[in-house]
């Protein structure tokens, strides 16, 4: 048996591989609050994976984060992060006072939300991060 501190093939210490392989099953909510490609590119590949582990996911775009659907970078695809995301069964709702100061329009990646939905996320989260 290995202790806390051993290695495990694949170099994780023992203490992450043990909660990785536990299968427990997390609720995570995620806050997009940024319109900067990289950021949302990474959080929505954190989602995808965690959705692909077992986890839900609830995502809400807030703030800049609205504009997340129209991101384009020459070298990710942040778009088609959240395709995949929406695809794979993750809950996705927008701000839609945010929406409307920018003159946006509810559509497939951007479906118009509260912030009683944005508490919801909170609330039925595990764990909760922000990606700013």
């Amino acid at each position: 048996m290995l202790s806390g501190g051993d290695k495990l093939p694949g170099g994780l210490p023992n203490t992450l591989k043990s909660v990785a392989s536990a299968n427990l099953r997390m609720d995570l909510g995620i806050i997009v609050e940024t319109n900067d490609p990289e950021k949302v590119w990474n959080g929505f590949r954190l989602a995808n994976t965690a959705l692909e582990d077992g986890h839900s996911v609830e995502t809400f775009l807030l703030g800049d984060g609205v504009e997340a659907p129209d991101l384009e970078h020459p070298k990710l695809n942040p778009h088609g992060a959240m395709r995949k995301y929406t695809l794979n069964d993750g809950e996705l709702l927008a701000c839609g006072t945010c929406m409307d100061s920018r003159e946006l329009e509810a559509d497939e990646l951007r479906p118009r939300g509260s912030m009683s939905d944005c508490l919801a996320v909170v609330e039925n989260a595990d764990k909760v991060i922000t990606i700013r």
